[in-house]
C-alpha cells in the first residue's frame, strides 16, 4: 500500500512539471478578462495616427436684395412668390409700401427701409418732399427717419435710394448712423458713389453693415447680367458671402428667376441680410 501511494504523488509531481502542465488555469484566467498583450509593431515601422476628422467648410452665401419697391402693386406682388431668400428694400410712403413690407417679412423675407438720400445731380421723383438731405439738423432727420420706421415696423435695416451726396458728406452720415443705432438698425451702402463714406460712419457709430458686391442693372445686356451673376457667385464662393443689388423691375425679375436656378449647382445659398449678418456658427 506504501508503494502504491508513493507511485501515485511521483506521477502528479511530473504532470505539473512537464512543460504544458497548468495549461487549464492559464485558459481559465484568459476567459475571466485577462489583459492580452497589444501585438508587436514591426522593427522600422510606426504606429500610423489617429483619423483626422474634416472641418466643416461654412456654404457660401448670397444675399439678394430688391430695390426700388412700394410705388408698383403688381409689380411688388410678383416678387412676393419669388422662390429663394431675398431682402425687399421698401421706399416709405408708397401705394404698397406697409403692405409690401408686411407681406414680406410674413414670407420670410428680410425688408429694409429704402431711404431716400440727396444726389448729387438734381432728380425729380415721389420721393422729393422726403429726402435727407445734407445740412438737416439731427431733430429733423430723426423726425423724418422716424415716420419712415412708424410706416415700416418690420424693417431690420435701412438702405440708400440715391444719396450720392448724402452719403459722402461725413457730417450727414455721422448723425444718421447715430440716428441708425438709436432705432438698432443696420445698413447697407448701396454705393452710389465711390466717395460714399458710409461704411466708415457705420463702424464708427458702432452699427452692423455692409457694401454691395455686385449691382444687376436692368440697363444691361443680357449676357452682362449673367456676367454680373456670375460675379457675385464667384465674390461668394471667395469671401464666403456676397451681397447683389436689383431694381425691383419686371426685367430683373425675369432675368434672376432664370439665373437663380444655379444657386444649388453651385454650391451657394440664398440668405437675408439678417443671416448675413448672424454669422452662420459652425455646427
Amino acid at each position: 500500500m506504501l508503494l502504491a501511494f508513493l507511485a501515485g504523488l511521483v506521477t502528479v509531481g511530473v504532470a505539473v512539471l512537464m512543460p504544458g502542465g497548468g495549461s487549464t488555469n492559464r485558459d481559465a484566467l484568459s476567459s475571466q478578462g485577462e489583459p492580452e498583450a497589444p501585438a508587436a509593431i514591426p522593427p522600422g515601422t510606426t504606429q500610423p495616427p489617429a483619423m483626422a476628422v474634416p472641418a466643416k467648410v461654412p456654404t457660401p452665401r448670397l444675399a439678394i436684395v430688391v430695390d426700388d419697391n412700394g410705388y408698383d402693386t403688381t409689380r411688388d406682388a410678383e416678387w412676393l412668390k419669388f422662390p429663394e431668400k431675398i431682402t425687399v428694400a421698401v421706399i416709405p410712403f408708397g401705394p404698397s409700401s406697409r403692405l409690401l413690407a408686411k407681406a414680406a417679412h410674413e414670407r420670410g423675407f428680410g425688408v429694409l427701409i429704402n431711404v431716400p438720400m440727396e444726389p448729387l445731380s438734381p432728380i425729380s421723383d415721389r420721393t422729393d418732399g422726403f429726402r435727407l438731405r445734407r445740412g438737416m439738423s439731427r431733430e429733423e432727420m430723426g423726425a423724418l427717419l422716424d415716420r419712415m420706421v412708424k410706416e415700416n415696423t418690420w424693417a431690420s435695416g435701412a438702405s440708400n435710394h440715391m444719396g450720392s451726396a448724402f452719403t459722402a458728406d461725413p457730417e450727414s452720415m455721422a448723425t444718421f448712423a447715430a440716428l441708425l443705432k438709436s432705432r438698432e438698425l443696420f445698413f447697407l451702402d448701396n454705393m452710389t458713389t465711390s466717395r460714399s463714406i458710409a461704411v466708415q460712419s457705420a463702424l464708427k457709430a458702432g452699427i452692423p453693415v455692409v457694401r454691395r458686391d455686385v449691382f444687376f442693372d436692368t440697363d444691361m445686356e443680357p449676357e452682362e447680367m449673367r456676367l454680373q451673376w456670375k460675379r457675385a457667385l464667384s465674390i461668394a464662393k471667395k469671401k464666403g458671402e456676397a451681397v447683389l443689388v436689383c431694381h425691383g423691375r419686371k426685367e430683373s425679375l425675369r432675368a434672376i428667376l432664370d439665373l437663380v436656378v444655379d444657386l444649388e449647382a453651385e454650391g451657394v445659398r440664398a440668405v437675408t441680410l439678417d443671416e448675413l449678418f448672424a454669422r452662420e456658427k459652425p455646427g
